[in-house]
C-alpha cells in the first residue's frame, strides 16, 4: 500500500504514522525526521537545510522532492510506503506523481486527519510547557495552524478530486484513531493481481 498522512501539528500523525507502518509491513517516511537526522549528522544536505530553516525560510520544493526520491528508492519502500510531511505543495504533489510513475506506480490512498484546532492548540501549548519549549505561544501554534490549513487545503481538493481522499476523525483515544483509520484503509481496492506492486494486501 502506497500512502499519504495528512495532518495539522498536533494531530498525532507521527503516533498512527507508527501503527500503519507496523501493521501494514511498509516504510513511515517523514521528511522532516529526514531532515532532522541530516542536521544531526552535519551532513551537506543537514547544513544547507539548516542554514535555510535558520533564516526562517522553506525546504526548496527540488531539495525535498531530491530526498523523497532517493528514500523511495530503497528497498524496504519498494511494496509500499506511508508518507508523511510530503507533500506539501503542488509542485511536490506533480513531483511525486512522476516519481511513482517512472516506476510503474501508483498512490493507493491519501488519509486527512481533521481535529478540532481549540483542542489541539490546548494539547500543543501543553506540550510545550512540559518540554520547556517558551516560543511554542498560542499565537505561534494558532499561526502554524492556519498555515498548514492554506497549504494543504489544494491539495486534499486535488486528491479528493481524483478519489484518493479519506477523511478520518483525528480526536479521541490513540487506539480509537488508529481503529478508523484501519476502517478507511480497509475500503481501499487492492491493486489488481499482475500490476505493478499488487500484494495482495489491502
Amino acid at each position: 500500500m502506497r500512502l499519504i498522512l495528512l495532518g495539522p501539528p498536533g494531530a498525532g500523525k507521527g503516533t498512527q504514522a507508527a501503527h500503519v507502518s507496523a501493521a501494514h509491513g511498509i516504510p513511515a517516511i517523514s521528511t522532516g525526521d529526514i531532515f532532522r537526522a541530516n542536521i544531526k549528522d552535519e551532513t551537506d544536505l543537514g547544513l544547507q537545510v539548516k542554514q535555510i530553516t535558520a533564516s526562517g525560510g522553506y525546504v526548496p520544493d527540488e531539495i525535498t522532492n531530491a530526498i523523497v526520491r532517493d528514500r523511495l528508492a530503497r528497498p524496504d519502500a519498494a511494496t509500499g510506503f506511508l508518507l508523511d510531511g510530503y507533500p506539501r505543495t503542488t509542485g511536490q504533489v506533480e513531483a511525486l506523481d512522476e516519481m511513482l510513475g517512472d516506476a510503474g506506480h501508483q498512490l493507493d490512498v491519501v488519509v486527512e486527519l481533521t481535529v478540532d484546532t481549540d483542542e489541539v492548540v490546548q494539547r500543543l501549548l501543553a506540550r510545550a510547557q512540559e518540554q520547556g519549549r517558551a516560543d511554542d505561544t498560542e499565537d505561534v501554534i494558532r499561526e502554524r495552524m492556519r498555515m498548514y490549513a492554506e497549504e494543504t487545503a489544494p491539495l486534499a481538493a486535488h486528491y479528493k478530486a481524483r478519489g484518493l481522499l479519506r477523511r478520518v476523525d483525528g480526536m479521541g483515544a490513540v487506539e480509537e484513531v488508529t481503529d478508523r483509520i484501519e476502517a478507511a484503509l480497509s475500503q481501499v481496492p487492492a491493486p489488481a493481481a499482475g500490476t505493478p506492486g499488487a500484494t495482495g494486501e489491502g
